[in-house]
């Protein structure tokens, strides 16, 4: 008898997942632990794993179905075995889009003929990447990432084919198509009109909320209702991390990765530096429980990856005892994890602390939304050069980081917050001491 495959529970929240794409088709061969499709929950985009060995003989939910957890989602069996009756719909293509009744628009008032009008000239993009060009009129269905990456890179929207659920643009088209060559345009007597980079904004482009999204929307929307926000910041002198961070990567670079190579980035000294600073200033580390405030004996360190449809915060288990190696190695592994739609839904959970940063943007300093049950989230801000006054009275220039605390009021005051960024201020201008743990 066949095997029916079913929709795992890959997040503790989850109650259905959207299949994102096939990546064993009907007839291919597969073998435990072969990874069969991709799937949306409401945490990540995630690979399902096959458990059982021969083809796969039927998918039972298409391409951008929803499917709840426990359906059957494709059998597996010998050629030509017999599949199993399963209560599911026949497979059918999944609507690009769900169709959405559009207002009739009012009749518009003939406009003035012009006076002498010359015969328009055909209109030629400026910009220099493009692939097969979309038919004229047609709405451009892109993320808000690959939009804003396509406007980067110098590449026409309008010209792209998307891989994304229902053919939506995402980053990875935009990327494809800044890699390749630009075509040469023909000669024309006809002079061209001049368009932007990123060409216009288009029509209003309504498209399905995924769960990742609705589930940062609820989720967000409970914390900044429900926990009583509030906010300190601090600016430190990032002149002494900036330097050892510098020497220990030149130091490093000719060493191999088995032999402890590798680099630093300054992500990893924050990481570090904020653990110490929650051994110093343990009463950070703590959950409201209502009744009770649970004062957490281990830091679990979660962090923000931003993903193509928002921000996951993987987590590094038992942060406090691990040196900042360990940490730097770990961050890297489970951010490539997650945007390899890898990462596995318990390296999210049980977090104590959440450190965010929008530095490698140029963010200079802003107030992260609280991630529950976490009685804080730190905010980091770039490393800006400007004029600052030293111990001597004089001006010169520095380097200087803004961070930023978001707390909630019901588990800490900002008496303790302010001991907490003190803290952290000291072990961020004095790095070497991170080097220590």
């Amino acid at each position: 008898m066949a095997e029916i495959i079913e929709m795992p529970k890959l997040s503790d929240t989850m109650t259905v997942g959207t299949l994102i794409k096939w990546l064993k088709k009907e007839g291919d061969k597969v073998a435990p632990g072969d990874m069969l499709c991709e799937v949306e929950t409401d945490k990540a985009t995630m690979e399902v794993e096959n458990f059982a060995a021969g083809v796969v003989l039927k998918h039972f939910v298409a391409a951008g179905g929803q499917v709840p957890v426990g359906a059957p989602m494709c059998a597996v069996g010998k050629p030509g075995e017999a599949i199993p009756a399963v209560a599911v719909a026949p497979v059918t293509a999944a609507p690009a889009k769900k169709a959405t009744a559009a207002p009739t628009p009012a009749p518009k008032a003939p406009a003035p003929a012009p006076v002498a009008a010359a015969p328009k000239a055909p209109v030629e993009s400026s910009s220099p990447k493009s692939v097969a060009p979309s038919a004229p009129g047609a709405r451009i269905k892109a993320s808000p990432l690959a939009k804003k990456m396509a406007e980067q890179k110098g590449v026409a929207l309008a010209g792209l084919t998307g891989s994304g659920p229902g053919g939506r643009i995402v980053r990875a088209d935009v990327l494809a198509a800044a890699s390749k060559p630009a075509p040469v345009a023909a000669a024309s007597s006809a002079s061209a009109t001049f368009v932007p980079a990123g060409g216009p904004l288009g029509d209003d482009d309504p498209y399905p909320v995924s769960n990742m999204r609705a589930t940062i929307a609820r989720l967000l929307l409970k914390s900044k209702t429900e926990i009583p926000h509030f906010y300190v910041e601090t600016e430190i002198d990032a002149g002494p991390l900036t330097d050892l961070r510098e020497g220990l990567n030149a130091a490093l670079a000719d060493v191999p990765a088995e032999k402890g190579g590798g680099k630093f980035t300054v992500n990893d000294f924050v990481l570090k530096a904020s653990v110490e600073a929650l051994r110093r200033v343990p009463a950070v580390n703590a959950s409201w429980l209502g009744e009770t405030i649970l004062r957490h004996g281990r830091v679990h360190l979660a962090f923000g990856v931003a993903l193509e449809d928002g921000l996951v915060t993987p987590v590094i288990k038992n942060a406090d005892s691990k040196s900042i190696r360990q940490i730097s190695a770990e961050a890297k592994e489970l951010a490539g994890k997650a945007r390899a739609k890898k990462i596995k839904p318990d390296e999210m959970m049980g977090s104590t602390f959440t450190v965010t940063n929008l530095g490698m943007f140029g963010v200079t300093g802003f107030f992260g939304i609280i991630n529950p049950p976490n009685a804080a989230i730190l905010s980091v801000g770039a490393t800006v050069q400007r004029a600052v006054v030293n111990a001597h009275g004089q001006v010169v220039a520095g380097r200087r980081m803004t961070i930023g605390l978001s707390g909630d009021h019901r588990v800490i005051d900002g008496a303790v917050a302010a001991r907490y960024l003190q803290a952290l201020t000291t072990l961020l201008e004095t790095p070497a001491l991170l080097l220590l743990g």
